[in-house]
């Protein structure tokens, strides 16, 4: 066994002995594994286990795999690939343009998948240490660690739930998070679908920022999608 210490891989297969065997192989060459049998539980387990690498099924019980993949890559650049049954040209292409990184054909040959799941992660960038706790944009300032948060120098007071919503939108600076995006990172916010908690919050926020909420230009809404956080709005 060549115990690597890879990190996790999220493996999604309704097929439980697919499933177990693809775990074990990839137990055994150095990954941490987590399985899941469903895609409507998918998102939650990838946003908790938080994986390096996702396997993914295209064929799932509650939620189609290429849903699934579009979830992921809305809140995260995670590899994804793809494992499929089908050998049809249109099937793999639905799969990379919903944001799958590589795909793999059934019957699955273990020692591929491990080899796909290395290639992708040899082109990973690695993360900046000081980008997993702090974020800076000009006057803005926003340290996860403290929980604490700056702007032109000065300590912006935010609620727990501010923050979290702070720090999921300047963590996709740049891209656009639908309401669906931000009520699956962010528990606590009650939303039964009529009210407008998300716009609620980030009113509030828009306000504590000092954000023109006639015209915001830091976090924008971009009609029919959702939320933007714009990382050039801040100063230099």
């Amino acid at each position: 066994m060549d115990n690597l210490g890879l990190g996790k891989v999220l493996l999604v297969e309704d097929d439980e002995k697919l499933a177990g065997l693809i775990a074990h192989f990839l137990t055994q060459h150095g990954y941490e594994v987590l399985t899941v049998h469903r895609g409507d539980v998918a998102l939650a387990a990838f946003l908790e286990f938080k994986p390096k690498l996702v396997v993914l099924d295209l064929m799932l019980p509650g939620q189609s795999g290429l849903h699934v993949c579009r979830e992921i890559r809305a809140v995260a650049d995670t590899p994804i690939v793809i494992l499929t049954a089908k050998e049809d040209d249109l099937d793999h292409i639905l799969g990379l343009e919903s944001g799958a990184d590589d795909y793999v054909i059934k019957p699955i040959k273990p020692p591929v998948l491990l080899a796909r799941l290395r290639a992708l992660q040899r082109r990973q960038v690695p993360e900046p240490a000081a980008s997993r706790g702090a974020l800076e944009f000009g006057e803005l300032s926003i340290d996860r660690n403290s929980r604490e948060v700056r702007l032109c120098g000065a300590p912006i007071e935010l609620t727990t739930m501010e923050f979290e919503l702070l720090w999921l939108l300047a963590s996709a600076a740049g891209k656009t998070l639908s309401r669906d995006d931000i009520l699956n990172r962010m528990r606590g916010i009650e939303f039964d679908g009529l009210n407008r908690s998300v716009d609620v919050y980030i009113s509030k926020l828009r306000g504590k920022l000092k954000d023109n909420p006639r015209e915001p230009a830091c976090i924008k809404t971009v009609w029919g999608k959702g939320y933007l956080f714009n990382p050039f709005a801040w100063g230099l």
